[in-house]
C-alpha cells in the first residue's frame, strides 16, 4: 500500500489542504483530505472488476465548510446529536452550541469535520499509515478539556479501510467520534440505495422524539421495521407507517450493538446484487447509526455534477449512543482527565461469494 499526497489550497489562517491517495497493489483506494479527515472518494471493484467511486461527495473542497450532510468527514468531539445542547459532568453544566434547532448535532456550529487536521504519513514495513492530529482547545464549542486527538487512516491489500480513534483530555469531557461516510454500492451517481440490502448485528434500537433526540428507551427490535437481524432490502419497510419510521423520515436511529467492545467485532453487512459488492462493518464501538440519507434532496451537487437525491447514500456511523450523558443506562461517554480513549472501525469491501 502506498501513500502520495497533493497541494490542494489553503485555509485563510494559511493552513496547507491536502489531499492524500491511499492505493494498494489492485489499484483501489482512498482519497482523503486533511479538511475534516473527509474520506472524498473509494474506488474498489466490482463483480467484473470494474472500479467505482462509492462514496457521496463534492467535487470542490470549499463545498465541505457549508453546513450541510458531512460527506466523509470525522465527526466531533461529539457525534450525532445532545438534546437541548446541555449536559452536566461532575455537578458542572455545560451549555453547547444548538446547530440543529434547540439541539447540539456533530460536534456544534465548527466540529471537527470544519477543521484543517496535522497530517502526516507513517511507513512501518510495507504498511504505511495516513496520522491525523488536531487539538481541540478547552472550551471550544464549549465542551471542557484541552482534548488531542488522532485519527488513523489505513487501507489494506483486502480493501479495508481501517480507523483508528484515540483521544486524551487534560480535564474530564466527553467524546463520541465517527466517521460520517455516506455509501452507495453501486457507484456514488447511481441513484438510490432501495435494493441494498443491510444486516445490523443488534436486537435492540434507541427510539427518537420528534426532533430525533433519544427518549431514553431501549427497544426490542422484534417486530418492528428496525428488525435488520438478517439482510433485509433498505426499501421494504422505509415507508412504514411505524411511528419511529414517520419521526425519521426514514431510517435515521442508532442500533445497539450485540458486540462485547473488547476487539472489533461485525456490526453491518451492506450487499448490492447489482454491482456484486459487499461491505462489512467492524467495530469496538456500542452502537451504530444507520441513516438512509433521508434528507438529501438534490441540491446537494456533487462529484461530476451530480445532483444527491433522497436515500442516494446510506450512512453506518460506529458510535456510543447518542445524548448518551442525559440518559441513564446509556453507556457512558466521560473520558476521564489523561486517560485514553481508543477505538476502531473497519470497513471491509468484497464481493458476493
Amino acid at each position: 500500500m502506498s501513500i502520495t499526497k497533493r497541494f490542494s489550497g489553503k485555509q485563510k489562517d494559511g493552513k496547507n489542504i491536502d489531499i492524500f491517495t491511499l492505493e494498494n497493489s489492485t489499484g483501489a483506494l482512498a482519497e482523503i483530505t486533511n479538511l475534516g479527515g473527509t474520506i472524498l472518494s473509494l474506488k474498489v471493484p466490482d463483480k467484473n472488476g470494474k472500479l467505482a467511486d462509492i462514496v457521496l461527495g463534492f467535487e470542490n473542497l470549499e463545498d465541505y465548510y457549508m453546513q450541510g450532510p458531512y460527506f466523509g468527514a470525522i465527526i466531533g468531539r461529539f457525534a450525532n446529536r445532545i438534546g437541548k445542547a446541555r449536559f452536566e459532568l461532575n455537578g458542572a453544566k455545560y451549555k453547547l452550541n444548538a446547530n440543529d434547532s434547540s439541539n447540539h448535532l456533530h460536534g456544534g456550529l465548527q466540529g471537527f469535520d470544519k477543521v484543517v487536521w496535522e497530517a502526516e504519513t507513517i511507513i512501518d514495513g510495507n504498511e504505511e499509515f495516513l496520522v491525523l492530529s488536531y487539538v481541540s482547545q478547552d472550551g471550544e464549542e464549549n465542551y471542557p478539556g484541552n482534548l488531542k486527538v488522532k485519527v488513523t487512516y489505513t487501507f489494506t491489500e483486502n480493501n479495508e479501510i481501517i480507523i483508528d480513534y484515540f483521544a486524551q483530555s487534560d480535564k474530564d469531557t466527553v467524546v463520541n467520534l465517527t466517521n460520517h461516510s455516506y455509501f452507495n454500492l453501486s457507484g456514488h451517481a447511481s441513484g438510490k440505495i432501495l435494493n441494498h440490502k443491510v444486516m445490523i448485528n443488534a436486537d435492540r434500537f434507541t427510539p427518537v422524539d420528534e426532533e430525533a433526540i433519544p427518549t431514553g428507551e431501549i427497544r426490542s427490535v422484534e417486530g418492528t421495521p428496525m428488525d435488520f437481524r438478517t439482510l433485509k432490502t433498505v426499501g421494504e419497510d422505509i415507508n412504514s407507517s411505524y411511528e419511529q419510521i414517520v419521526l425519521g423520515k426514514g431510517y435515521d436511529h442508532n442500533w445497539v450493538l450485540n458486540v462485547s467492545g473488547g476487539k472489533p467485532e461485525k456490526a453491518a453487512e451492506v450487499i448490492d446484487e447489482t454491482s456484486g459488492r459487499v461491505l462489512e462493518v467492524y467495530t469496538t464501538k456500542p452502537g451504530i447509526q444507520f441513516y438512509t440519507g433521508n434528507f438529501l434532496n438534490s441540491t446537494q451537487i456533487g462529484k461530476g455534477k451530480v445532483a444527491y437525491e433522497q436515500r442516494a447514500g446510506l450512512c453506518l456511523e460506529t458510535q456510543y449512543l447518542p445524548d448518551s450523558m442525559n440518559h441513564e443506562g446509556f453507556s457512558s461517554v466521560v473520558l476521564k482527565a489523561f486517560e485514553e480513549y481508543k477505538h476502531k472501525t473497519i470497513y471491509k469491501f468484497s464481493l458476493i461469494k
